[in-house]
Formats: structure tokens, sequence, C-alpha cells
């Protein structure tokens, strides 16, 4: 499909005029992208942190996370997804008030560009909505030309609003005084301060675009397209997940890789696993990689149930696309837990586990309104470290169940992205909540440096705990093809409480193998063989696995006959 078919497809016979502002950002970016790496590697990990979650008095926090990042972790990740560090009006970043700037209060686009020299970045592009703080919406409603239809006037009494997907217990439609006295019904999905982007007008679809080439000139090797399920919409129809949505998607991929090579989309999509996965469209033409959005609330809930049935059973029909995408394999992030992508994989009753779980654990849980006026569960808000054990475990216990659940995502096929609260081992932080009213803010800790550093360094910690077994599996992970993020798997379950990844290459066996219960247990592995244990260098018998409760351990075969 070329350009030009591409934005017919979408805008008709508007398409040659599209198409001319299109190519007018092109020529303006043509020789000025950087050229990154292809394909990724078992070197490729990504952390997952705002600009500021680390802090320090008379620093930047750009400056003071690029000092922690070099002394704790610069050979082991080689990444760093920042999550919206523009200037913004509310929901922690994303409602970005300028695209195009760097939030005075996090540092400037030379600390960005100091940490781009040292690392792969991640930048988010908030493309589905701005802040209504934004000069474009203050354009829009003063009725300039330039920004007519640069957002969604809606009649808020048109009945086919209620067909639209909410994901929030939130009102669809927000009102705006505009010009000589006008007031605005506008299309607002996530809050009152967030305006949608209007595409079915491709000034917008331009306007885009440039901030699309703007990002990866000043740094993003990937580029995280937030909320882009809700991005075209269309009355009618549900406004999720649309046809031209993927549309969007796949122009700005042929776009860029005519202009750079190696820069990487990746689509954040919180719905049910079916639906997530499409955004991979035919394996070379869409995302890169897709959010593996079913693992977080899966994984949990096999944990707190000792059952591995369920999780088995997914994981055996995980599979890659192609060579050129794959998973972005996580367990948590600056938002909740999702419960979208599991339905039609748990049952009702079972999502309710995960509910109580995230209640007994003095965490929450987040609803959503549905179209027939009826409210349900959308997010668990919880640190994933509370979620996966229980208030009365010991403080190894707690690592120990939760580094089960790290061990699992790291050896899944995929990019890993590790979000730093859960690297640093923080529990539930309450206050924030109390303080700001907002259930996120249970996993948004911000930290002080060097109090922070004092307990990662305090032996028996909890944070020591985590951070030091973290790293411990980061490196060996670095170090074996075995991590490669398109090598393809097999899985098997024992008794519903053991799960084994298996890997191949040639005559060459790996093994991940989890305990998910709290009772030892002897494991037969493989026939009459020796395998090596990664993370010890020991050598064992294949017959004659012992795991602890809650172990996880990699093997790689030796083949040597007992």
């Amino acid at each position: 499909m070329g350009i030009l078919e591409g934005l017919k497809e979408l805008y008709g016979e508007k398409a040659c005029e599209v198409k001319k502002q299109v190519d007018a950002v092109i020529e303006k970016y043509q020789s000025s992208l950087p050229h990154y790496e292809k394909r990724l590697s078992e070197k490729d990990v990504v952390l997952i942190t705002y600009a500021d979650t680390i802090r320090r008095k008379g620093r930047f926090p750009l400056e003071t996370l690029d000092e922690f990042m070099g002394q704790n972790l610069d050979d082991l990740i080689n990444t760093i997804h920042i999550l919206p560090f523009f200037p913004f009006s509310s929901d922690d970043g994303f409602a970005v008030t300028d695209y195009y700037a760097v939030n005075p209060e996090f540092g400037t686009w030379n600390h960005i560009r100091h940490l781009s020299a040292k690392y792969h970045l991640m930048f988010d592009a908030v493309i589905n909505h701005m802040s209504k703080n934004s000069d474009w919406f203050k354009d829009f409603l003063s009725g300039k030309p330039d920004f007519a239809n640069f957002f969604i006037k809606v009649d808020e009494n048109d009945e086919r609003l209620k067909q639209v997907f909410r994901p929030r217990a939130l009102l669809l439609t927000h009102k705006y005084p505009a010009k000589f006295g006008e007031i605005r019904s506008v299309w607002t999905t996530f809050s009152e301060d967030q305006v949608d982007l209007n595409y079915a007008n491709g000034k917008v679809f331009a306007a885009m675009l440039e901030l699309l080439l703007f990002y990866i000139s000043k740094g993003a090797r990937l580029i995280r397209l937030d909320a882009v399920g809700f991005l075209w919409k269309r009355l009618g129809t549900t406004c999720i997940n649309l046809p031209e949505t993927h549309l969007v998607i796949q122009l700005y991929r042929k776009i860029v890789e005519s202009l750079t090579s190696g820069v990487l989309f990746i689509t954040e999509a919180n719905v049910p696993h079916k639906d997530n996965i499409s955004y991979f469209g035919n394996g070379n033409n869409e995302a890169h990689l897709v959010y593996n959005f079913t693992l977080p609330p899966l994984l949990a809930f096999s944990l707190i149930t000792s059952n591995v049935q369920k999780l088995g059973k997914w994981l055996s029909g995980l599979t890659l696309p192609s060579g050129e995408a794959c998973y972005f394999n996580f367990t948590a992030s600056h938002d909740g837990i999702g419960l979208q992508p599991v339905k039609g994989i748990l049952t009702g009753e079972e999502i309710a586990k995960l509910e109580h779980q995230a209640k007994v654990n003095n965490g929450f849980v987040s609803y959503k309104d549905n179209p027939d006026g009826t409210c349900s569960p959308y997010e668990l808000n919880c640190s994933y470290l509370n979620i996966v054990s229980d208030t009365e475990d010991s403080r190894q216990l707690k690592a120990q169940k939760f580094m089960l659940t790290q061990a699992f995502m790291l050896s899944l096929p995929g990019l890993p992205g590790i979000y730093i609260h859960s690297l640093l081992g923080t529990q539930n932080d309450l206050a924030a909540v109390e303080k700001s009213g907002i259930k996120r803010r249970i996993n948004r800790s911000k930290l002080d440096f060097d109090k922070l550093v004092e307990t990662l360094s305090d032996e028996g910690t909890l944070r020591n705990l985590v951070f030091t077994e973290y790293k411990r599996l980061l490196q060996v992970r670095h170090s074996y093809k075995w991590f490669d993020p398109f090598l393809r798997f097999e899985t098997k379950t024992v008794d519903n409480q053991v799960i084994v990844i298996q890997k191949k290459q040639g005559e060459e066996r790996f093994w991940a193998v989890f305990n998910f219960s709290d009772k030892a247990r002897n494991f037969h592995l493989y026939q009459d063989k020796m395998v090596k244990d990664l993370m010890t260098g020991t050598v064992e018998h294949s017959d004659k696995i012992l795991l602890e409760p809650y172990a996880y351990r990699w093997f790689e075969s030796v083949w040597q006959v007992v």
C-alpha cells in the first residue's frame, strides 16, 4: 500500500491535499533523523520511569536519573522509557500542554540529548488527546482557521454516543466556552482536561506525523503510542480499535521507515488479548511491539491461586507474528493492573479474586462505565509486589514471590519493560493516594536519591533483597542468547503448579522452571542428561531438580550422559 493510497482510504477526495502536507513534513526531516540497529537482542532491557521519580535537592530530575543509572544500572539496562516529560496540566503528564517542550521542572532538551547519547530512549506520543490548556485547544475555541476541526465537536444528546466504549466512569463529552459566548461540547475520552484530537481532519494527521519525526530527531528510538486504540472515532461504533486507527499507524510506520531505520513503534491498547495483538498487523506493517497486557493480571492470578493451568494454556497460544515484531513484556507500569485483557481468559469469579487480593493488601479497584449504565472493574491499583504477596509474609517471602514473577517475565520472548518501582521493591504508597485522591498514585512514589541509595545497600531490607536479585537476573539474561526476543518457545505445566518454558537452538536446549506453590518438590526435567544452572553455574542431573517453594530456575543443556 502506498502512502497516497492509504490517505485516500482515510480522507477520500481530500487525500491529495493531505499528501501535500505530509510531503512538506517529510522534506523537513528528510536528512536529520538518526539510524539504529534494526534487530533487538537479549541485551535490550527497558526501564520505565517518570523523569522525577528519583529526586535530589538542587538537581534537575533528569540529571538525577542519569546519575542513578550510571551508578547502579549502566551495564544492565540500555533503554529508558521516560514517561511524559513535557509540560502538562493533569494526569501526571498525560494531559500535555506543549508537545515540543521539556517540562522546565525536569530539565531541558540538552538533558534528554545527554541521556540519548548513553541509552536508547522511549518517548510517549500522547497523540489521542491533549490538555484543554494547550495553545492548540485555545486556538480551536477562539476560531482560528488553522485549528478548525482539530478537536471533535459533538452533540451530547446523540444516542449513538451510548455505543462508545468507556475506559472510565466519567462523562464522554464536556462543554467549553468558545468565541462569541458559544459553548462547545467536545469529545473527552479520559477526562474534562484531556480533549481528543480529530484524526478525520487531515491536518491533524500531518501535525502528529511531524511530532513523531520531531521526537525521533530528539533521540527517541522507541515511540509509545499512548491510548492508540481510541484514535479514530466513527459514531455508530464502539470507537475503539477501528480499521482507520490501524491504517493511521501503518501509514506512520511506512513514512518513518522511508526516512530512517531501527525506530520502533509500540502500541498501548489495554484491551482483550485478541484485540491487542491485532496491532501487530501482518507482522511487518504496523506495531513493532505491543504491550503484553494479559501477562500482569494472569501472572498475578496464577501465583495467588498457586494454579498455572490458565497461564499455561494462554502461553501455548502466544506466538510471534514475524521476525520483526514481538511483545513488550511487563508486570507493572505507572497505571494500574488492567483487567480488560483477561476477559475471556478468567471468569468473573476469578477476576473477583484479583479484586479481593488487591483490597486485602491495601490496594484499590477502579471502574468503568458500560453501555447499559452499569459499572465494571477496569483496573487494580496496587503495587505488583503487594498484589502477589500477603501482608503477613516475611520480607524474604515477599521478595521470593515477587521475583518469581519478574524472572517469569524476563524468560518470555519479547522485550522486557521493568517499572522502576518494581526494580526498587516499592510497596503501596497510601499516603500519596490520600493526599491526591488519585488511586494510581499508589504506585507512583517520589523518592529521595540519598535515602534510596542508602536503603538499597542496607542488607536484608525489602528494597535490597529485590534490587540485588533483579540485578543478578539481568546480568544472567545479558549473557545468553536464550533470551533473544524472537526465539520461539514451548511450554508445559505439571500438576497445575509448575510451569516450564523451553527453547531450542539446534541441538541445544534451555528451560525456565517455575514453582508457583508453597511446597518444595523434586522435578524431572529431562531424561539421563546433565544441565547447567545459569544463575549459579552448577551442573546437575536433569532428572533430579529440586524446586523450593516459589522457586525459579534457568537451565541449559550440557549433553553429558549421566
